[in-house]
């Protein structure tokens, strides 16, 4: 008997031990499976957002270049921003990537490459590679990209993602953008992704004849892209629209010979009269959305700004941005006409027609927010006055007029800044 059920255990261990090891083998190929299945699943859905982001916030304004649009519908945007901002991705905003950068809006990067018309044999310089996103867009279209970036964390993160993503016709260093790439000279396209006072001379050296280099050129909250053409050794200028760009890092910001007056925040163009290169554009708002100048019996001058949006969520808005210091300055006063006409808010809180005022401390960091109006329904023109509060570790300040999402037609007009001290 004993023999008998020595003889059974010898027999049944090796059999249990080769079930587990088959359970075992089954529990890792279906943990695989899931795994590589929730890779699927997420990968599908962050197609599902680029293909939404490049139809409602890139083509649908009017980007029509079909190779820039192919680009950024292949360029995994949510790879080229930190991980607590891969939410946000694909949408039309700028995002933080640390020391004090950012990722330009998916809107941006199109326009801007568009603008150089970039063709399948170029060799592209770009000055200020920040995230790796705008020359992983290039690279998609053109032959090589040499990309510079000063602040070396990012330079250095920026080439690690390129070389994961198998980037290989990107070439990065890590430098002062503002020399140049000397021996890789001279390049078919530039383009610089800061904004200099004035386009540095290495880089009109290193444009090929009859290249083209687009630059966001001007004070450091008020700049306009600028695209330049190499003819006969001298640079041809046709200015494009209002942008704004961080400060940039280094001796260049530094030494700007204007320098903004943090202590005097003021709104530029606030009668939203000016237009000075005809693109039917007002002169010194960013990043409009859904926008026209308006010449339906305005307050003041010829014209009034008009936001119109039939698409809950689609943005409809301009931006302004200034120094401002918190530490002086204690109050915010704003005067503007108002008009409203079959406006609805969206279901999300913040799509509103309303005025909203943005505050960030010395990293960029938000640190409050003001909104006013939450207009709704039909009115005729009526006069509105805001007091905001500033916070005392406010550095800068973001004006954003707009629908914000709601759907409807929103005016506004003759937009004044007062202040009060501490």
């Amino acid at each position: 008997m004993s023999n008998n059920a020595h003889d059974m255990q010898h027999q049944t261990t090796p059999s249990s031990a080769a079930k587990l090891r088959n359970i075992f083998s089954c529990v890792v190929v279906l943990t695989m499976a899931l795994s590589n299945s929730a890779v699927a699943v997420g990968q599908h859905r962050y197609e599902e957002q680029r293909e939404h982001m490049v139809s409602t916030r890139v083509e649908a304004e009017g980007i029509t270049n079909k190779a820039v649009l192919a680009a950024l519908r292949r360029v995994p945007r949510h790879e080229f921003v930190p991980g607590v901002q891969k939410a946000a991705a694909y949408e039309d905003v700028a995002l933080p990537i640390g020391h004090q950068q950012t990722i330009s809006p998916p809107y941006v990067v199109a326009y801007m490459t568009e603008s150089l018309d970039p063709q399948p044999e170029d060799r592209v310089l770009e000055i200020g590679t920040g995230s790796g996103y705008q020359a992983a867009v290039l690279a998609e279209i053109v032959k090589e990209v040499y990309t510079i970036e000063i602040v070396s964390p990012l330079s250095k993160q920026a080439t690690k993602r390129l070389k994961e993503l198998k980037y290989d016709n990107v070439f990065t260093l890590d430098g002062d953008g503002y020399k140049g790439w000397p021996e890789h000279a001279p390049f078919d396209k530039i383009i610089v992704t800061c904004s200099p006072e004035n386009v540095p001379t290495p880089l009109v050296e290193q444009l090929k004849e009859g290249g083209k280099m687009i630059v966001p050129v001007g004070q450091r909250y008020q700049q306009s892209f600028h695209l330049f053409t190499k003819v006969d050794g001298k640079l041809t200028d046709e200015k494009l629209i209002s942008t704004l760009f961080v400060p940039m890092t280094g001796a260049s910001e530094e030494q700007r010979r204007i320098q903004p007056d943090p202590t005097r925040p003021e709104i530029v163009n606030g009668s939203f009269e000016e237009d000075e290169n005809g693109d039917e554009k007002v002169d010194g708002w960013h990043y409009q959305r859904q926008t026209t100048m308006c010449t339906e019996s305005p307050i003041t001058g010829t014209y009034c700004i008009r936001f119109q949006n039939k698409d809950f969520g689609s943005l409809s808005h301009c931006l302004q941005g200034s120094a401002i210091d918190g530490r002086t300055i204690a109050v915010l006063n704003l005067n503007y006409w108002v008009r409203c006409e079959g406006i609805v808010p969206g279901q999300d809180v913040t799509e509103q027609a309303a005025v909203v005022v943005h505050f960030y401390d010395h990293v960029r960091r938000e640190i409050g927010q003001k909104v006013m109006g939450k207009w709704r329904g039909s009115f005729d023109w009526q006069n509105a006055r805001s007091t905001v509060p500033v916070p005392p570790g406010a550095k800068e300040m973001i004006i954003r007029i707009g629908l914000n999402g709601a759907t409807g037609q929103l005016d506004i007009d003759d937009l004044k800044l007062s202040i009060i001290r501490r």
